[in-house]
């Protein structure tokens, strides 16, 4: 809704979209709205975002997100 910062397509066709970044100075849509990951699955007839929670104990209002990347063991 507000705009997406970066993509990360695993292999399994599973996207990780970062979104929420804000700069100091510069004007955002969702001031107050703290950032977010949402997931995709590539692989769907009609694929939609959907917003990841994010475990107890994290600083949501601060939130931030510039940037992703994933990590495969």
């Amino acid at each position: 809704e507000y705009g997406s910062e970066d993509i990360d397509i695993l292999p399994n066709g599973l996207a990780f979209i970062s979104s929420g970044l804000k700069y100091p100075g510069i004007k955002t849509l969702a001031p107050d709205k703290p950032g977010e990951i949402f997931l995709m699955d590539l692989n769907e007839n009609n694929p939609r975002a959907v917003e990841l929670r994010i475990s107890r104990g994290f600083d949501l209002a601060t939130f931030n997100p510039h940037g992703i990347s994933t990590y495969i063991d």
